[in-house]
């Protein structure tokens, strides 16, 4: 019982705006259209609890081509398959993304967006022609609700071509020598990797940059459209929940399948955990963790 007790704080938050929306209400329209939009964002809540919940009793095998767990603390590989495989990464492209942000601009710094700069697959309405954005603002759209456009405009701070520069030279320096990339939001399935080299990465960003990962596990972060009116970035990593999850990120292209980078506190300890080519990474994450629990 104890494993759904997060269920419990979203169930009454419906109970408590169902009564505001009611018709005859006499709150104003602005307002109503705010407990409706929430209303909204709290039965994808529940929706997504749903899934993970049930990936969490799924026993199936792992599916996943290729995975890593490593313990962070001691650089030891704890259980793996394929580790040096290369594969589509898909949208994992963003921790890279984010590395690059962190180390190479101000959080403060402004950029207008452009047309250019927006016309990528994935779009937010918060993200409109136009508009000054912080980097980041933008870094958090990337990492939290996988923006594409979002993190296309961050490319452009530097340029595109030396964003994507500076991301290559970042592996090499990482040792992640069967990593390329090609650019900065991972649409192109020529950003490949193995999780052998992912797993050099999330160490990384583990010691070097865990405000990454506090980012990734956000799930209230808001920008208003072009009308002023505020809209939700919803986290697209369902781990977010968990208590025990530290950050990460995920990604999907027909090319890729789901991949996925997490940390995750197992056992009292740090472990980086990564999934390529699978067909349910949140299934293949927990079976992992399982196996991880039980001492393989």
């Amino acid at each position: 019982m104890k494993k759904f007790s997060f269920l419990f704080p979203i169930l009454s938050a419906v109970l408590l705006f169902t009564p505001f929306i009611a018709e005859g209400s006499s709150i104003s329209n602005w307002n109503r259209d705010r407990l409706i939009q929430q209303l909204e964002i709290v039965k994808r809540e529940i929706s997504v609890l749903k899934q993970l919940i049930e990936n969490m009793n799924s026993r199936d095998d792992i599916t996943a081509s290729s995975y890593l767990a490593m313990d962070l603390e001691e650089g030891s590989v704890i259980i793996e398959k394929n580790p040096q495989h290369s594969y589509p990464v898909a949208s994992v492209t963003k921790m890279m993304t984010g590395v690059i942000v962190a180390e190479n601009m101000e959080k403060n710094e402004k950029i207008v967006l452009s047309e250019k700069m927006l016309d990528t697959h994935g779009h937010s309405p918060a993200l409109f022609k136009g508009l000054e954005v912080t980097a980041e603002n933008l870094l958090k759209a990337s990492l939290i609700q996988s923006t594409n456009d979002a993190a296309n405009a961050l490319s452009y701070f530097k340029g595109k071509d030396r964003f994507v520069d500076l991301m290559n030279k970042k592996a090499r320096d990482l040792g992640m020598h069967h990593t390329h990339f090609v650019d900065s939001h991972g649409l192109n399935p020529n950003n490949r990797s193995t999780a052998g080299d992912l797993a050099k990465l999330i160490s990384y960003v583990h010691k070097e940059h865990p405000e990454l990962l506090e980012i990734s596990r956000d799930n209230d972060f808001w920008l208003p459209n072009e009308e002023g009116r505020l809209l939700k970035f919803m986290n697209t990593n369902r781990f977010y929940h968990l208590s025990n999850y530290m950050g990460g990120k995920n990604g999907y292209l027909p090319q890729a399948k789901q991949t996925s980078t997490a940390i995750f506190n197992i056992n009292e300890k740090p472990v980086g955990i990564v999934i390529l080519h699978s067909e349910n990474r949140e299934a293949d994450m927990f079976s992992i963790i399982d196996k991880i629990k039980e001492g393989i």
